[in-house]
């Protein structure tokens, strides 16, 4: 008899079920294996895909990328070559405007230069009309013509003269008029008096004596007497002892004194000219020249000449009084704006 245990008997249906376990685990295991393995390569697949469409997708959006890039560039040289066109478009509106600006410039001096020269001449011609007549209403009229024009253009420019028209305007409202024809009625006066003014180496005694040789011989009739009186009176006709400044009228002979006289008159009416003619410079010369004739050739202590001399003083001083004006100040301004200055 054996001594040792025998071994456990397992009843065969346990077996077959432990058998079947043995298979079974590894089959499941090995499916499940083949499962997740699929599983895996179908995620795989679906990894593969999804990075090939996005590869694709990439490529595409690449190459669109790059058409835009390009359509970029394309753009950007579009709007590079637009840009440089518009700069030289604007260089060139730039260079118009800037030549329209001279242009207006240009023509704005033109302007003003041609209202300054428009005034200078309506003044000048204002004043020569002021000259003919002796009225002041031509230079009056034309200042105030000017002065309108200037405020009406409003240049800075034209500011002095604008002041200066205002300072003229005023100097000839406050001028005084010529009286023409209260100075005429005292050349004319003169003019007739040249005849009665007695000469310098002329005896202005003799009437005074020959009234007394008759009063003496009406007075007392001695024959005797009264031929003394004439004698004495030719002898006092002979000799006459006088004060004479000038020499050439002592030595003065009676066709000098003709034309003496002669000479005078011309130059009184010269004067009358020259003040119907607005010459105030002539007619002064000759009113002087007439003063001087009559101090130097005729008797200046007889009423007459000193009658004379007066209408002469009295002339020559309503002429300064009454001077008309000139334009001096607005003339000079109009110059300095036609010069640029």
């Amino acid at each position: 008899m054996n001594s040792q245990n025998p071994a456990p008997k397992h009843p065969p249906g346990l077996m077959a079920l432990n058998w079947r376990w043995s298979v079974a685990i590894p089959t499941l295991l090995a499916l499940a294996g083949l499962a997740g393995t699929a599983l895996l390569w179908e995620k795989l697949s679906r990894i593969q895909g999804q990075l090939a469409r996005q590869s694709a997708e990439a490529g595409q959006q690449s190459l669109e990328a790059k058409a835009w890039a390009k359509q970029a560039q394309e753009t950007v040289k579009d709007s590079a070559a637009r840009l440089s066109l518009v700069e030289s478009r604007l260089g060139e509106v730039a260079l118009q405007r800037g030549q329209l600006d001279e242009l207006m410039q240009s023509l704005s001096r033109s302007r003003d230069e041609n209202l300054v020269v428009d005034i200078e001449a309506a003044l000048r011609m204002a004043q020569q009309q002021s000259q003919l007549t002796g009225s002041l209403e031509p230079m009056i009229a034309a200042l105030k013509s000017a002065q309108l024009r200037v405020q009406r253009v409003s240049q800075p420019r034209l500011a002095s003269v604008q002041r200066a028209i205002e300072k003229d305007l005023d100097q000839v409202k406050s001028a005084q008029v010529t009286d023409i024809p209260g100075l005429l009625i005292k050349l004319d006066e003169l003019v007739g008096l040249v005849d009665e003014l007695p000469l310098a180496n002329q005896p202005s005694s003799l009437t005074g004596l020959k009234t007394t040789g008759k009063a003496v011989e009406s007075a007392n009739p001695n024959w005797w007497q009264v031929g003394v009186d004439r004698f004495w009176q030719e002898v006092r006709g002979l000799l006459r002892v006088s004060r004479i400044d000038a020499p050439e009228a002592a030595l003065l002979s009676p066709d000098q004194a003709f034309f003496l006289r002669e000479n005078l008159k011309l130059k009184l009416l010269n004067a009358r000219m020259g003040l119907l003619a607005r010459q105030s410079e002539s007619l002064q010369a000759d009113l002087t020249a007439s003063a001087e004739l009559v101090r130097k050739y005729f008797d200046t202590t007889v009423r007459k000449s000193q009658q004379a001399l007066q209408l002469i003083e009295q002339s020559q001083a309503q002429l300064r009084k009454a001077e008309m004006p000139r334009l001096d100040g607005t003339m000079s301004a109009l110059a300095t704006a036609a010069a640029g200055r």
